[in-house]
C-alpha cells in the first residue's frame, strides 16, 4: 500500500494529464467524448461506494489505460485470469501469474479487489475428466480447485463471484452444467460456497448473473434461488447485477430490477455494467436516440444504485476501462467492431457517459 501523499500526488499528475488530452481534442475526436474544462475528477473519490472496472493484463500499457484504470476505479474485477480457463491447466497444475498481477495492480493503487470467478458453468476442464463417474473424488478435486484458488488471494480479494451465471437462459430453470451432471443442481452451489468460506473467511460471496433487468422471470427464479440457499444456511454476502444492457432497453427496467433485488436485504453489486449499441434485434432510433439512451440508462443505473440503503451498495463496476477494450468488440461472435459501450475512448479519454456519472454523484 502507497502513502495518501504519494497516492493524491501521483493522481494528481494524473488528473493533469487527463485534463490535458480533454482539452485538447481535435475536430476528427468523437462526438460521445466532448470535452469539458478544467480537472477531469475521479469517480473514485465522488463516490462513497467503491467505483470498479473490470480488467485483463494484457491491457497494460495501452494508450490512455493505466491512468484511467488505475486512478479512477476503487476496485478491480479480474476479467480472466481468475478464472477457471486460465488456472487450470490439462494436467492438474495451477496457473496463477495473471491473477497475481492483478492482484499486484490492486495494492500498489490502494484497490479493492474482486474474484471472478470461482465456478462457471461454461467449464469442462480436462483436469476433471478422469474423476467423471466416481463422485467423491470428483468432490474432492472440486473442493481442492476452489481452496486453492480463493485461499491463494486470501486478504487480497476483497470478495469472490462463486457461482458464476446459475440461471438458465431461459429464466424459469436452473442451468445443467459438468458441475450440476457430476455433483448435483443443488450439491455444486452449496459445496462451491462452503470451501470458498472454508479457504477465506473473510472474503465476502457473491451470486453473479444477468439479464436480470430485461427478464423478469429470469429475475424471479434468480431470486427464489438464493432465497432457498440463504433458508439452508449457506453463506451468500451479496449479489451481482451484471447489467450488460443494449440502447433499446426501456426506461425504468433497472429500477424495477433494482427494487426487486433489494428486496433480500443484501448488498447489490452492479457487476459488469456496459450499454452496447448492438441490439438484439433491429432497433427503429436513430443514432442521436441511441446516444440519448445511452447516456439516460447510464444515469438511471447510477441513480437506482444510488437509491439503495448504504449497506446495500456494495460496488458499481464498469466492464472494462477503454471502449477499444471491451468485450463487445473483441468477442469472436461480434459482428460490429464498432461498439462503443464504456466510459473511456480509445485513447483512454473520458466520454460523455463518464461525465454523465459524474453529474449523478455530484447532484446534478
Amino acid at each position: 500500500m502507497i502513502s495518501a501523499a504519494g497516492r493524491l500526488s501521483r493522481r494528481s499528475l494524473l488528473a493533469s494529464s487527463l485534463a490535458l488530452a480533454a482539452c485538447g481534442r481535435g475536430a476528427s475526436a468523437d462526438p460521445a467524448s466532448p470535452a469539458r474544462s478544467g480537472p477531469v475528477p475521479f469517480l473514485r473519490d465522488l463516490a462513497p461506494f467503491p467505483i470498479g472496472t473490470e480488467i485483463v493484463t494484457d491491457e497494460f500499457g495501452r494508450p490512455g489505460f493505466d491512468a484511467a484504470a488505475s486512478s479512477q476505479f476503487s476496485q478491480i474485477t479480474a476479467g480472466f485470469e481468475m478464472k477457471m480457463e486460465y488456472i487450470l491447466q490439462q494436467d492438474g497444475s495451477l496457473r496463477f501469474e495473471g491473477g497475481d498481477r492483478v492482484a499486484a495492480f490492486c495494492r500498489a493503487n490502494n484497490q479493492a479487489l474482486h474474484g471472478h470467478t470461482l465456478i462457471w458453468y461454461i467449464d469442462r476442464p480436462a483436469a476433471f475428466q478422469k474423476h467423471v463417474g466416481d463422485k467423491r473424488a470428483f468432490d474432492r478435486a472440486y473442493a481442492s480447485y476452489i481452496q486453492a484458488v480463493a485461499g491463494r488471494y486470501k486478504g487480497l480479494a476483497r470478495s469472490w463471484d462463486v457461482v458464476n451465471e446459475p440461471v438458465a437462459d431461459d429464466g424459469v430453470s436452473l442451468r445443467e452444467s459438468f458441475w450440476t451432471e457430476n455433483l448435483g443442481q443443488e450439491g455444486h452451489f452449496i459445496r462451491a460456497h462452503e470451501e470458498a468460506h472454508a479457504a477465506d473467511p473473510d472474503a465476502l460471496l457473491f451470486v453473479n448473473e444477468y439479464h436480470l433487468e430485461s427478464k423478469p422471470h429470469k429475475r424471479r427464479t434468480f431470486l427464489k434461488l438464493v432465497e432457498d440457499m440463504l433458508k439452508r444456511g449457506v453463506k451468500i454476502d451479496g449479489i451481482g447485477n451484471q447489467t450488460h444492457i443494449d440502447v433499446d432497453l426501456p426506461p425504468g427496467k433497472i429500477t424495477e430490477a433494482m427494487r426487486d433485488l433489494a428486496s433480500l436485504g443484501l448488498p447489490i453489486h452492479l457487476s459488469e455494467i456496459d450499454v452496447s449499441f448492438q441490439t438484439e434485434g433491429v432497433s427503429l432510433k436513430s443514432k442521436a436516440e441511441k446516444q440519448a439512451s445511452q447516456l439516460r440508462l447510464y444515469r438511471e443505473a447510477m441513480e437506482s444504485f444510488i437509491a439503495l440503503p448504504e449497506k446495500q451498495q456494495f460496488a458499481f463496476t464498469i466492464w472494462g476501462v477503454r471502449d477499444a477494450d471491451s468485450w463487445l468488440r473483441n468477442a469472436s461472435w461480434v459482428k460490429d467492431k464498432t461498439d462503443t459501450p464504456l466510459l473511456f475512448d480509445d485513447m483512454g479519454q473520458p466520454k460523455e457517459t463518464f461525465w454523465t456519472l459524474v453529474d449523478v454523484l455530484q447532484g446534478r
